[in-house]
Order: C-alpha cells, then sequence, then structure tokens
C-alpha cells in the first residue's frame, strides 16, 4: 500500500495510480465479518440478499472498502455505483444478470455508507465529487483491476463519469443515469425555477444544524430516506424487508458527516480539501467524456431533464446511445435490473465496434 505521501503527490499530479504489478500487492481481499457502528450495533442488515450477504473488505488508498463480488475472477471487470440514500442492495439482480454473462462484477459500499471505514481517525470525512473518483482509482488498483466498464446512477454517475472524464484510460465504457452529473458549483449558484428547487428540499435542510441533528437522529434518518425513496421513483413497490437491507447501510458512523458535507460542498458552503483543488479546477471546466457511453433516463424520475438526453449530448463525445426507461423513477437499476444490465452490454459494445 502506498504512503500517504506518494498518494498526494499521485492526486496533486492528476494521475491517480501506480503500475499495476505493484497495485496487485497493495491489499487482499477478506470476507467481512459483523462491524459495529456507531450505535453498537452489527452494520449488516436482518435477512440480506444471498448475493450481498457477506462484502469482502479490502485497503485501498484512506479506505477499508466493503464490496461485494460476483462472477469469474478474469471475466472483464464491471463496477456498479450507488447512490443517497442507497446503497449496494440497489444491483442486487443486475449483478447476477452480468455475472451470468461472465463479467466480473464489483459492487462497492462508498465512502460513509455500509461496512466501508476510513484507515485512519485523522482523514477528513470529505464528501466533495472528486474523492469518490479518488476513492474508485484506489479500489481498482488494490483489486488489480486495469481498466473496467463504470455504470452509477446518481452519486454513483458522477462518480463514473468523472472518472471516465479524468482517467479515461481506467473506463472501458461508462453507463451514467441521468447522463452528465459532475458538478459546476459557479453554475449551481444561480437559482433553479422553484419547482425543480422545491425537489432538492433535502439540501437546504441538510444546509442547517437542524438538518445535521435531524440525519444524526436514526429514526428519522429512516423516515427522511424513506420519504426521498418515494418521491424519487413514484411508481415503485419496495417492501419493508427491501428498505430495511438499504437502511442498513446508513449506521456507517461516518455517514453522516460524509452526506452533510457532500451537500453543503456542492452548495458552496462546505470549502473542501485544498489537496483536491487541482481536479476540482479540472472538473469545474465541464471536460468531454470520450469513452464509449449509454445514458438512461428514467421517465419519472423528479430530477431527469426533459428531452430524451438532449440537454447533456453535447458532453459525450464518443461513440453514445441514449436510452429513456418509461415508468421508471431514480433508482433504476434495482426498478429496472434487466435494462441497467442490458445498458452495461450495450456499452461494452460500443467500445468494440
Amino acid at each position: 500500500m502506498f504512503s500517504r505521501r506518494s498518494f498526494w503527490k499521485i492526486v496533486g499530479a492528476g494521475a491517480v495510480g501506480t503500475p499495476l504489478a505493484a497495485r496487485a500487492a497493495t491489499g487482499r481481499p477478506e470476507a467481512a465479518g459483523m462491524l459495529a457502528d456507531s450505535e453498537g450495533r452489527g452494520t449488516s442488515a436482518a435477512r440480506p440478499h444471498s448475493l450481498l450477504a457477506a462484502p469482502r473488505q479490502i485497503r485501498a488508498g484512506v479506505l477499508n472498502v466493503g464490496y461485494a463480488e460476483a462472477g469469474p475472477a478474469h471475466g472483464p471487470a464491471v463496477v456498479l455505483l450507488h447512490g443517497w440514500p442507497y446503497d449496494i442492495h440497489s444491483y442486487a439482480e443486475v449483478a447476477p444478470l452480468l455475472a451470468a454473462k461472465g463479467y466480473r462484477v464489483i459492487v462497492p459500499y462508498l465512502r460513509g455508507y455500509g461496512t466501508t471505514r476510513f484507515l485512519s481517525p485523522r482523514t477528513p470525512r470529505d464528501g466533495q465529487q472528486s474523492v469518490f473518483a479518488v476513492d474508485l482509482i484506489a479500489l481498482m488498483d488494490a483489486l488489480g483491476i486495469e481498466r473496467a466498464v463504470l455504470a452509477g446512477f446518481d452519486w454513483g454517475s458522477r462518480t463514473a463519469d468523472i472518472v471516465a472524464a479524468l482517467w479515461p484510460e481506467r473506463c472501458k465504457a461508462l453507463v451514467s443515469v441521468t447522463g452528465y452529473l459532475i458538478t459546476n458549483r459557479k453554475a449551481n449558484e444561480r437559482p433553479q425555477p422553484p419547482k425543480v428547487e422545491w425537489a432538492w428540499w433535502y439540501q437546504y435542510y441538510f444546509a442547517t444544524e437542524r438538518g445535521v441533528l435531524g440525519l444524526e437522529n436514526p429514526d428519522y434518518r429512516r423516515q427522511l430516506a424513506r420519504l426521498v425513496w418515494r418521491f424519487n421513483s413514484p411508481t415503485w413497490r419496495f417492501d419493508d424487508a427491501t428498505f430495511a437491507r438499504t437502511a442498513a447501510a446508513f449506521r456507517n458512523p461516518d455517514y453522516v458527516r460524509v452526506v452533510i458535507d457532500n451537500y453543503r460542498w456542492r452548495l458552496g458552503l462546505a470549502a473542501g480539501d485544498p489537496r483536491y483543488d487541482g481536479l476540482e479546477r479540472r472538473l469545474a471546466k465541464g471536460p468531454v467524456i470520450g469513452v464509449p457511453t449509454v445514458t438512461l433516463d428514467g421517465g419519472r424520475d423528479p430530477f431527469t431533464p426533459a428531452g430524451g438526453g438532449a440537454a447533456y449530448r453535447d458532453k459525450f463525445s464518443g461513440p453514445y446511445a441514449h436510452r429513456t426507461l418509461k415508468g421508471i423513477g431514480h433508482n433504476v437499476p434495482q426498478e429496472a435490473p434487466e435494462a441497467f444490465a442490458d445498458a452495461v452490454v450495450e456499452a461494452d459494445r460500443l467500445r468494440r465496434r
């Protein structure tokens, strides 16, 4: 595992990574045990999905990452990235579909979720956009994955977009729900129409200390997440067990700090770590993504821009396809797993044309 000094030297140079031979020795996947949360309870959910019942753990960058893996160990790699307030169970049905097609499927908990933990108490619990991409590169390095198809929604789309934009040599192809989600904080200073702003109500809630106290309350934390699920996916009829499996991931001791910092950073209310300033300056320019890409919109997603992908089409310069999924909300992989898996395969085929 590389030292903290060399890690930040790499970040400052704008190219996270080490030679593959060295990376393969940086960590060793191990089966995860029961990790205690801040309330002294185990973090694994009751009756978890069988594929995701025992996430593995590996040291990667500043984290000990919890992740699920499916498919042949030497198959072409696909990394599936979740968002907020969701977790790896968004891919409980997608992962086996892709594994059956011969892909090596990796589904990690993002920082602040599930069994992923910071290695040091001194590491800032940042939630700015670039840190998730740095985490992803570090995970790929630790697992010995040189290149992968990256696919995600919500925070996961943003993370995959950033890696595809800044480190295209690590991204074979991309599946991005809601298209181009790289944040421009300067543009974020301009207000949207009130109906659009209203849909983002929780960002403003989290900007207050009242919102922090609300998220710190375990019962309110679950109530808020469930409310967001219902708003984001108005046609999805999930049951209590489905929600409970994911809600267990929110008991991570760093969950509140990471979520609050993420949304405050977007609004310019948190400064971010200056060590990532170089990456953020590059992202602020709105880099075009050149890797083969499939974008997906949920037709009932309240955050989907109108126009069948036209709002972000010019941000993708490589082989490209777009699909709008009728009757589907924000959590596309869990609401439409077959369509999401098909998009991964399609993106991979675009690369080969």
